[in-house]
């Protein structure tokens, strides 16, 4: 049985946040007060207790992540690779047989999706669980097996870098939440703000 020991978390906040700024420069995303806290501390909130260990890849700002109290990486991969040089900075990092992920702009995230996307990689003898609600597939959910590292290295040495075509190549199992709503990221200042109602 999968336990909660045998699970680090990675909260993924080494995007440029491009479609946040006003001018396109970028923004921190993770950063951004949400409801008078930054919106990673919401996502730490909901997915720290579902983990037995936690680290946070990020690119820009470590010394305030790491004031969270927990490891900061940033990514191996130069340019902003996207969240899946933030996946391989989490395996990379990652103590414990498996590795869960979950970005850092979506602050109302399940209580229960580390231990539902375990569930069914044990039950399903899969490699890797990611999270799906109706007909839409959430690939920065996920749980994975650290022992993918290497194939995941090799998928971005050949300068690919889309989350389902790497997985598409391992024993993967579907999980479906049912709620759009927890899943919602908050990309944009008009979604902030729409969003940041106490």
């Amino acid at each position: 049985m999968i336990e909660r020991a045998d699970i680090t978390g990675v909260v993924l906040a080494g995007g440029l946040g491009r479609r946040m700024s006003s001018d396109g420069a970028g923004v921190d995303k993770g950063l951004q007060p949400l409801r008078g806290r930054p919106m990673v501390a919401h996502v730490i909130a909901r997915f720290e207790p579902q983990v037995g260990r936690l680290i946070v890849n990020a690119n820009r700002n470590r010394q305030r992540y790491a004031e969270f109290g927990f490891p900061v990486w940033g990514d191996s991969i130069e340019g902003f690779a996207g969240p899946l040089a933030g996946i391989e900075a989490g395996l990379a990092h990652c103590e414990t047989p498996y590795l869960a992920t979950a970005p850092c702009d979506t602050p109302f995230i399940p209580l229960d999706l580390v231990s539902r996307l375990a569930c069914a990689v044990e039950s399903a003898g899969a490699a890797l669980a990611v999270a799906h609600t109706g007909t839409r597939s959430h690939p920065v959910f996920m749980l994975v097996e650290r022992s993918q590292l290497e194939g995941l290295r090799s998928f971005l040495a050949s300068g690919r870098r889309r989350i389902d075509a790497w997985y598409a190549g391992l024993a993967t199992v579907s999980v479906d939440f049912g709620d759009e709503q927890a899943f919602s990221n908050i990309n944009t200042l008009d979604e902030l703000s729409r969003y940041d109602v106490r």
